[in-house]
């Protein structure tokens, strides 16, 4: 697919049809990279998202109580996987 070197204000950019940003995902901001001559656009990944869903998940399980270092943690894979 051809695009055209637009003005855009002061700068100039290109228009990205809507199949396409359907297609990678990108919805706002985007990150831009230069990699051997060819402007490469990534959209921007939450590396936080789905954690809501987790956390209630925990909550409804009973997964998500407090620590507060009285309790015995210990897993069997501490004495057996684990090298010291």
């Amino acid at each position: 697919m051809r695009a055209r070197i637009v003005k855009i204000g002061n700068s100039q950019g290109i228009r990205i049809p809507k199949p396409l940003l359907e297609q990678t995902g990108i919805m706002d901001d985007v990150e831009l990279e230069i990699e051997k001559s060819q402007i490469i656009i990534r959209p921007i990944s939450n590396p936080r998202a789905g954690w809501d869903n987790v956390f209630k998940a925990m909550a409804e399980n009973g997964d998500d109580t407090l620590i507060n270092g009285e309790e015995n943690i210990s897993h069997s894979w501490d004495e057996e996987e684990w090298q010291w």
